[in-house]
């Protein structure tokens, strides 16, 4: 059984065991953290969401992601700005799915 959930303002799709890497969450490693807008979990379908479900799942590590290249330029006007990002993540490793 898997289960759709929002977090972070993005939707992610995970089944009991799954790794998966959220948006940065609050919390420490080890610490439990509850999903609880499910969009879709198993065979129901929620409008929009699914009343009484739940997804529970781990915090394994808070990290930042491999830098990118942010390059703005505009044409015969000498403008040109570089600058790098790291997005922040959260490792979420999911235990269990409640329908």
């Amino acid at each position: 059984m898997y289960a759709i959930f929002v977090t972070g303002g993005k939707q992610y799709r995970a089944a009991e065991g799954d790794t998966i890497y959220v948006e940065k969450l609050e919390g420490e490693a080890g610490q439990e953290v509850v999903f609880d807008q499910v969009l879709l979990a198993g065979d129901k379908v929620g409008t929009p969401l699914v009343e009484g479900a739940k997804v529970t799942g781990t915090i394994e590590k808070q990290g930042r992601g491999k830098k990118i290249i942010v390059f703005k330029y505009k044409a015969k006007k000498n403008y040109h700005k570089k600058q790098g990002h790291r997005q922040a993540y959260t490792k979420v490793v999911i235990n269990t799915i409640v329908a």
